[in-house]
């Protein structure tokens, strides 16, 4: 057994900090959490980490392990052959480990490599964060992201499609709802399917036991996605031709069938964006307010890897950037461990720091409660019990 003491610990539900925790560790597992100065079980092998706080590991609930966060991520994933791909995508996830992400939610890759990378790490190969894998995307012919192998067009064929990624072993269902920025010739304000295409897959993905969540850029791609009865929104920004329009009673809807939302958010503080795009996040803040009022869940994500300001370690900043509309620091932790565990399928073991739960941590210096920059001063994090 080994014990860990720190001067704070958040368990990523409670915002009360517990003070001077020792938590037990035991076969990978978080044996207890105890608070005050309690001395450890006789023979426990002692690691004081000093003035930090403890957090559950940090849950990415949008990334890409597969783009390169490069100038031109698309045409590199386009030239990989799978290997070269899947050893890239190794060292994406690696580098979210080490910021203290340890589960990722990989929501679209090319040929299940995702998958494949998932087991790798799973098996105990070697240390990499837990990945909840999509799999390519299911899009219309020519559709946001075809290039991942996910076309498929009317009921009939997005039910198999769905039942293809069950078959290979997928953990989540990722549906383009709407066109993207990424794919020339789509259009992100219009849907891409009918409420009809996107209920058959949402009902197929329910049957066998997934969660689905929709890509949705558009009004009109959310409001058929909230219709069909998706789990999930990624982005959900409310874009209407020349801006934003954040439909009330659409954000009602979203909030009163309990859909996550995901506005993928955090990016390189500098970084250039289109002016377009720029216009846009602009307007996303008084929505993701808004959203937040109405008792929308949101979670972090950042849609890593899709350029060169997002990094596959950038979720600090996308927890600041929930925070700065109006969340909480502790709604805005929550939006990485605890909730976002519950939108991964992964609560049984990750999220909270409490008795039975992977013993995956993230011992940062500061308080995160009081202050969200303490999350990039990361001293120590652990994966099922071991330093990484």
């Amino acid at each position: 057994m080994r014990a860990l003491r720190a001067a704070r610990l958040f368990d990523g539900a409670d915002p009360t900090l517990v003070e001077h925790p020792l938590v037990l560790i035991e076969d990978g597992r978080i044996a207890a959490v105890h608070p005050g100065r309690r001395e450890p079980p006789p023979g426990t092998e002692m690691v004081d980490l000093g003035d930090v706080t403890l957090l559950p590991g940090l849950i990415d609930t949008h990334v890409h392990l597969g783009f390169d966060a490069g100038r031109t991520p698309v045409a590199r994933m386009l030239a990989d052959d799978d290997t070269v791909l899947v050893l890239r995508m190794r060292r994406a996830a690696r580098r979210a480990l080490a910021a203290g992400i340890t589960t990722v939610r990989d929501l679209g890759d090319r040929g299940y490599l995702g998958l494949a990378l998932r087991d790798w790490f799973r098996a105990g190969e070697e240390s990499g964060p837990e990945i909840v894998a999509a799999g390519p995307p299911i899009t219309v012919t020519g559709g946001h992201c075809h290039f991942m192998g996910g076309e498929a067009d009317g009921e009939i064929e997005v039910r198999r499609a769905v039942r293809a990624r069950v078959k290979q072993g997928v953990d989540v269902i990722k549906i383009m709802a709407t066109g993207g920025q990424m794919t020339p010739g789509t259009n992100p304000l219009a849907a891409q399917y009918t409420v009809a295409e996107l209920s058959a897959a949402a009902e197929e993905a329910h049957r066998l036991g997934r969660t689905i969540t929709a890509h949705a850029h558009g009004v009109a791609g959310i409001a058929a996605a909230v219709e069909a009865g998706v789990d999930g929104l990624e982005h959900c920004f409310f874009r209407v031709q020349g801006g934003v329009y954040a439909d009330q009673a659409l954000i009602d809807r979203i909030a009163e069938r309990q859909i996550l939302v995901c506005p993928t958010l955090g990016i390189v503080p500098g970084t250039a964006i289109p002016p377009e795009i720029a216009a846009v996040r602009e307007a996303l803040g008084p929505v993701l307010e808004r959203m937040h009022r109405a008792g929308v869940r949101l979670l972090a994500g950042t849609d890593a890897g899709i350029g060169p300001g997002k990094p596959h370690d950038i979720l600090p900043e996308g927890i600041r950037a929930l925070a700065d509309a109006g969340l909480t620091n502790a709604e805005a932790l929550k939006a990485a461990t605890s909730l976002a565990a519950i939108a991964c399928g992964v609560a049984d073991r990750a999220g909270t720091l409490t008795a039975n739960k992977d013993a995956d941590l993230l011992a940062v210096g500061g308080n995160p409660l009081a202050d969200l920059r303490a999350l990039g001063d990361v001293r120590a994090v652990f994966r099922a019990g071991v330093r990484v």
